[in-house]
């Protein structure tokens, strides 16, 4: 079984050689390598790459979003098996080969994931990283570990079969197309395995605006996906809007309570030992604190303004617009 790696990249050329030089020590070589420049103005092909390393599929064409760049690549592979990567990941050795033998034993048609801090990463991506993942912050949603809500792969690190693909169909170009992606593939009857053993390392933002925008803009497109699939939002998408409402009422409260603050310590404090203990690094643990406020706060934030504008207010609800919104759009690839 051949396993197509599809990157979708603009202009990344320094992440796409750490990724390349994690896929030419992979110890199965039983796959190929995607790479879609969506409008790249600097080429990510390194200098050094040959083709006895393994297998590389490599497209230039004008931006028109990651989506389209990934269907664009699952038209242009050759694969049994479409796996989906982010340009600022890192693959342990054995990646595939574990993938392959997940895949052959469990016959699954759609996988998801874990990521992880590579020990490379600066002590604000492992910090990052570790909010992310964390209970206290996700509720286990994006860590691999026991989740709130029913797993759904994302894009940093899921597949899927051709013949999910030919029944359903590609990505839609949309904020979380991946969570759309997986909503519409359980749907269709598909099975949807998380593989703990198949994780990668994951860079995501380098600092905290960085980190802000983008997971503001994912507080903003759960109400999206509720609009595309109603009831789909659970208990744990409130938890950052409860939480940043929260924060506000004890912050304001606690200039004539201070007692009020407690439970804002207590938070601060778990979170801060979690830190410790994952990360072993007391650096890191501080800088993980202010991550996850940026975080929950973004999130909510984003949230927040969506809910009110879009079902409160009923604004902007054409579903075909939230969808289109995205298109020519390369933040976050």
């Amino acid at each position: 079984m051949l396993v197509s790696i599809i990157v979708p990249v603009y202009n990344r050329p320094d992440e796409v050689a750490d990724l390349m030089k994690s896929l030419r020590v992979q110890t199965d070589k039983g796959f190929e390598l995607v790479l879609v420049e969506d409008g790249s103005t600097v080429m990510s092909l390194p200098d050094d790459y040959n083709e006895e390393q393994f297998r590389l599929k490599y497209f230039r064409k004008s931006n028109e979003g990651r989506s389209i760049a990934r269907n664009y690549g699952i038209e242009h592979a050759e694969g049994d098996f479409f796996v989906f990567v982010d340009s600022d990941c890192i693959l342990p050795p054995d990646y595939v080969a574990k993938l392959r033998s997940c895949l052959e034993k469990d016959g699954v048609d759609c996988f998801g994931g874990p990521d992880a801090a590579h020990e490379s990463f600066t002590d604000m991506q492992k910090a990052i990283n570790y909010s992310m993942t964390a209970f206290l912050t996700t509720g286990g949603i994006r860590g691999g570990k026991v989740s709130m809500e029913k797993f759904t792969p994302r894009t940093f690190n899921m597949g899927f079969s051709r013949e999910v693909y030919e029944k359903v169909g590609g990505f839609r170009e949309m904020f979380s197309e991946d969570i759309d992606m997986s909503t519409r593939i359980r749907l269709a009857g598909f099975r949807i395995a998380l593989f703990h053993e198949v994780y990668l390392y994951h860079k995501r933002r380098v600092d905290l605006k960085k980190f802000w925008k983008q997971v503001h803009v994912f507080g903003m497109s759960r109400i999206t996906l509720e609009l595309l699939y109603p009831g789909s939002m659970k208990l744990v998408h409130w938890l950052p809007a409860v939480f940043t409402i929260g924060c506000l009422v004890l912050l304001i409260g606690s200039i004539f309570l201070h007692w009020l603050m407690i439970p804002f310590g207590v938070y601060v404090l778990a979170f801060w030992a979690g830190a410790l203990i994952e990360t072993r690094s007391i650096k890191i643990a501080f800088m993980a604190v202010p991550a996850a406020f940026v975080q929950l706060w973004g999130y909510g934030s984003g949230f927040i303004k969506a809910y009110i504008s879009k079902i409160v207010l009923k604004k902007g609800r054409d579903i075909n617009r939230e969808i289109e919104i995205r298109k020519g759009s390369n933040e976050g690839l």
